[in-house]
């Protein structure tokens, strides 16, 4: 039997005692979901085989079904969990018994989630975090619990009363002690659905459909140009000037980006709600058609992350993400639960991270300006991304015949490299306020890191050859939690040192030159 635990823990797995099964309601959605993942071949089969023997390719088709059906059984009955005053184990596996062991001293985040098919059945799928942000195994997955009993495995692993955090540790201001179990920091408006179109999610949804539609045309060896919307279309593309159709097809490509990101938007985040509970905790609830709820401990919140990419800034909006150990940042901030506030008003986003983090100061202080050589340094690089278009633009005209315009238009790009360079300069800057570091930076997305300081455990200063020759250079600190590293780019030397000796005093002493 090959066991699973977290390093320097030892699994409680000798008694049989206390080992459960998941719901018995997973028997109608196991098999569908084992179904799902075969979608594929049940296509290619059914399509394949339509030429000369259809009616095989219809019994390697009901063959593959009947094997997802199985698989899906099979997981069930190899399937079984318990709680124990120390562990969270699951067992799994027919031929390669498996025992995932974590230790709840360990845990970090516990997700609910319940997709539609779920909810048909009254099921929710927990997944228990330790912070291991980007490993695949982190953690363990009970899917298949009845709502009720996912609730209270949820309360009953993370809304513990609160330790208190030793010295060093990056512990928040402690929730206020008050008589109600939670307090409710944001719940969403439905005039926040108007930031949907401007967060370009629907750009993924476009690519996801291409992909499943090209391999569907791919499996079935269908020709999408004797289609007639598709033959009308193209037709109709042809007859005009390239460059209208050019803005014909950006105006299509627009208006889907539009609906889907706005469909996304209010799928992913119908019914948000962040609450502060009372025993340590923020609890975030989402969804309209898969539900989820996060749990985060504040002892291992290390800050936020105020998000403002271009065309939600240009609209006034912007999105708070978490800065916490335990998070799968890896996966993206939807899916890893780190969002704390969905796209929204700037002016609620900048009051709900000081909620979250006990302190206003630090999402409103004037950032300290990294000067004219950083500034310099923004528009030298659109610059040379511009010259790099021109003479690639030059390169298809000469070698590969493409026409003139194609060069001509080409240099547009300097402006609009202008513009962003001035941008990013714009959006440069730090600030050392209280316990709290602070780095803003970026343009196409500007972000703005506040960081506790007690949470920095190393500094990484590096310097390019440019940078090196414009008397600048990148202070990141170091941390646990989030993305584990956070830069302050193209600061002047002199104030890199300064900012780090003050933010964690004795840190950097050892590696200076005296």
């Amino acid at each position: 039997m090959t066991t699973a635990v977290d390093a320097g823990e030892e699994p409680a797995v000798d008694a049989d005692a206390g080992w459960r099964r998941l719901s018995p309601r997973m028997l109608a959605v196991h098999p569908v979901m084992e179904l799902r993942r075969l979608i594929f071949p049940l296509i290619a089969v059914l399509i394949g085989f339509r030429s000369d023997d259809g009616a095989d390719g219809g019994w390697w088709a009901l063959g593959i079904g009947g094997i997802g059906i199985a698989l899906g059984f099979l997981r069930y009955f190899t399937t079984s969990f318990r709680i124990t005053p120390a562990h969270v184990q699951v067992r799994r596996g027919l031929v390669r018994r498996r025992t995932l062991t974590v230790p709840r001293d360990r845990i970090r985040t516990v997700d609910v989630t319940s997709n539609v098919l779920h909810r048909i059945f009254g099921l929710a799928q927990v997944t228990v975090g330790t912070g291991q942000t980007d490993k695949k195994n982190d953690g363990v997955k009970l899917d298949g619990l009845s709502a009720a009993a996912a609730e209270n495995l949820h309360r009953e692993l993370l809304h513990r009363p609160p330790a208190e955090a030793a010295p060093g540790t990056g512990s928040v201001v402690p929730p206020p002690a008050a008589a109600t179990p939670e307090t409710v920091l944001a719940a969403l408006r439905p005039a926040w659905v108007r930031y949907g179109p401007f967060t370009l999610s629907g750009l993924v949804a476009i690519g996801v459909v291409f992909g499943i539609g090209s391999r569907l045309v791919n499996e079935s060896h269908v020709d999408l140009a004797k289609i007639g919307l598709v033959h009308d279309s193209t037709v109709y593309l042809r007859e005009r000037p390239l460059p209208v159709a050019i803005l014909l097809v950006s105006a299509a490509v627009v208006m889907f980006t539009a609906i889907a990101s706005t469909s996304g938007y209010i799928l992913t985040f119908w019914n948000f709600r962040l609450s502060r509970h009372r025993s340590g905790t923020l609890h975030v609830r989402r969804g309209l058609l898969t539900t989820r709820s996060t749990t985060i401990e504040e002892r291992r919140l290390r800050g936020v992350e105020l998000s403002e990419p271009l065309l939600l800034r240009a609209v006034g909006g912007a999105r708070v993400l978490a800065i916490a150990t335990g998070l799968r940042v890896g996966r993206g901030a939807d899916r890893g639960g780190s969002v704390l506030l969905p796209p929204a008003p700037r002016g609620v986003a900048v009051d709900v991270a000081g909620r979250v983090i006990g302190d206003a100061d630090p999402l409103t202080v004037a950032l300290i300006r990294h000067g004219p050589r950083a500034r310099l340094r923004r528009f030298t690089r659109a610059g040379t991304a511009g010259l790099v278009v021109i003479l690639i633009a030059l390169a298809f005209v000469l070698l590969a015949g493409a026409p003139w315009w194609t060069f001509w238009t080409a240099p547009a790009v300097l402006p609009l490299g202008a513009l962003l360079a001035q941008d990013r300069a714009a959006s440069l800057g730090h600030a050392l306020t209280g316990d709290w570091l602070v780095s803003r930076h970026g343009s196409l997305v500007r972000r703005r890191y506040v960081l506790r300081t007690d949470a920095v455990i190393g500094w990484n200063i590096a310097t390019s050859v440019f940078q090196r020759r414009a008397g600048l250079t990148t202070l990141v600190a170091t941390t646990a939690g989030g993305q584990q590293h956070y830069a302050v780019p193209d600061v002047p030397a002199a104030e890199a040192i300064r900012t780090a000796r003050a933010a964690v005093p004795g840190l950097l002493e050892q590696f200076l030159a005296d």
